[in-house]
């Protein structure tokens, strides 16, 4: 599969030719993570901290220009971050803000080691392993020449990158190979060498720099290598789309018609549905952004929605790990189920509660007030009154159990108002929580 790249720089987007030469240059970060995400995992790459481009005075000292853009765009993706990760603390810091794995570049190397046994800053790895776990960790191994390149492709650390890859295995979960001298050309990678690699390591294995076509990432995926792209995408030479579909493994379905099952998530993670989908399908989905399948009972399209309104609209799609299931991650307009019932999987005709539907209630409630409406009334001083005096409440006068959720429920029903009204909703919640949870 593909991983989207937004590689930045000076506080931009950036494209640059063998990592030096500024081939692009885009402000729409946030457009950009919302449109990757649609499609899979998005590497997100600080430049400037790879180049040790960092500020070195006020209150930002110590961060780059592209730190507030880095923060935002975690939030908004399944991503993976790289660039000037030198030390554990970084590591740590990156992963409470929202990154999935770091990809850790010329601090897992010894420059000009004595053998094989020194290629490793074992010191460092081991240190990281214990701090975040191997399976946050990606190890890239840039090549110039055949050579692990260092210090922002500044240098060769004179290791060769197969025997670099060996070693690099124990410590990470994948490794992510990169190709310098074919760095934004749009010319093909070094499938020589990817071959290579992919014969010598048994953990997952991404490939960059130069991949310009679908036919190659079609052969790479046949290979069991991901690809990770940036120029052929954002100048249109490949298409995400197409990418996506042409990955999935269609041989193996051929003997179901040609069918990949397709699951329906809310994105509070509750299943809705499931329905068969062709590329017909896929496309017409990626097209309107409302799940598509093919009803195999009248052997056509069918866009969920079309007849009854009740459509899915799409966040983001997920490949499993054989290339034959996808899992579609949806905001439901209305019941999943033909019968009328919310999910598929259950004789309830409403949505289960939670706190994002409760927020979404209230949303809705302010965004178009209904007469009688007891939340549209409530003020900032209002709502914040109420809170104050519902938490008294759960804890001075709540007694018995039917007490204490009685009062909770309202304590969350004013504490959502006061969290919509200054802009928070639960998943900024969540976060934190993530985020303090992993520091």
């Amino acid at each position: 599969m593909v991983i989207a790249s937004i590689d930045m720089k000076d506080g931009k987007v950036v494209q640059l030719k063998n990592g030096k030469e500024k081939m692009l240059e885009r402000d729409n970060a946030d457009e950009l993570i919302t449109d990757f995400n649609r499609y899979g995992e998005v590497a997100v790459i600080d430049l400037d901290a790879a180049l040790g481009n960092m500020i070195t005075e006020g209150k930002r000292k110590g961060q780059t220009e592209n730190t507030a853009m880095l923060k935002s765009i975690l939030r908004k993706g399944n991503c993976r971050v790289g660039g000037g990760i030198r030390d554990v603390k970084k590591a740590k810091e990156l992963i409470s803000w929202g990154a999935e794995k770091v990809i850790i570049g010329s601090a897992a190397w010894n420059k000009d080691p004595k053998d094989s046994n020194s290629y490793l800053n074992t010191e460092f790895l081991d240190e990281l392993t214990q701090a975040i776990g191997r399976d946050h960790i990606i190890i890239s191994i840039d090549a110039i020449d055949g050579n692990i390149a260092i210090k922002g492709w500044t240098e060769t650390a004179g290791i060769p990158v197969v025997e670099g890859a060996k070693a690099a295995e124990k410590y990470a979960h994948e490794l992510l190979f990169t190709c310098v001298e074919k760095e934004g050309c749009m010319q093909g990678t070094d499938i020589d060498t990817v071959k290579k690699l992919r014969e010598a390591v048994h953990c997952r294995l991404v490939a960059a720099g130069g991949v310009s076509t679908l036919e190659e990432i079609i052969a790479l995926e046949r290979m069991g290598v991901d690809v990770q792209l940036g120029m052929a995408l954002y100048t249109g030479k490949v298409s995400l789309k197409d990418a996506f579909i042409e990955c999935l493994d269609w041989e193996k379905v051929a003997n179901q018609g040609g069918m990949i099952p397709v699951i329906a998530q809310s994105v509070n993670g509750e299943v809705l549905m499931m329905g068969y989908a062709n590329k017909q399908a896929f496309e017409k989905t990626f097209e309107c952004n409302r799940l598509t399948f093919w009803s195999r009972s009248r052997d056509e399209l069918w866009t969920k929605g079309d007849t009854s309104g009740n459509s899915l609209n799409v966040v983001k799609l997920r490949v499993d790990c054989d290339r034959d299931t996808v899992l579609a991650t949806v905001v439901p307009v209305g019941p999943s189920c033909h019968t009328g019932n919310w999910t598929c999987f259950t004789t309830s005709a409403d949505e289960k509660s939670t706190m994002e539907r409760l927020y979404s209630i209230i949303s809705e409630r302010f965004a178009n007030p209904k007469p009688g409406s007891y939340t549209a009334t409530l003020t900032d001083e209002r709502v914040r009154e109420k809170v104050m005096e519902e938490a008294e409440e759960v804890t001075d006068d709540a007694e018995t159990k039917d007490e204490v959720i009685w009062e909770c429920a309202d304590l969350l029903y004013f504490l959502s108002v006061l969290m919509y009204k200054e802009g928070v909703n639960w998943q900024d919640v969540y976060d934190e929580l993530d985020r303090r949870h992993k520091k």
